[in-house]
């Protein structure tokens, strides 16, 4: 579980990745902001609509926002999780 920024953003722009935001409503028609990480190994497609590049610096706010952590499994995917479920 990665939590520290600097770790973060090394992980993955070691794996050519970059941030995102996407702007989605939940059910009650609220919006809320949703990170993604982009790679550049995926396909450009369907998971891109509504994503908007962000800055580091807004996409790791965000992030402490949201409470969220980066996993990484040892294969190399990765997925945000709640902070809360690392204890």
């Amino acid at each position: 579980m990665l939590t520290r920024h600097r770790d973060i953003r090394n992980w993955v722009t070691d794996r050519q990745g970059r941030p995102a935001i996407a702007r989605v409503r939940d059910r009650f028609g609220e919006e809320r902001a949703q990170l993604k990480l982009r790679f550049a190994h995926q396909a450009e497609g369907r998971e891109d609509v509504g994503m908007s590049p962000v800055s580091w610096t807004a996409w790791l706010a965000e992030l402490d926002r949201q409470q969220l952590a980066l996993r990484v499994e040892p294969t190399g995917d990765c997925a945000l999780v709640s902070r809360q479920t690392m204890n």
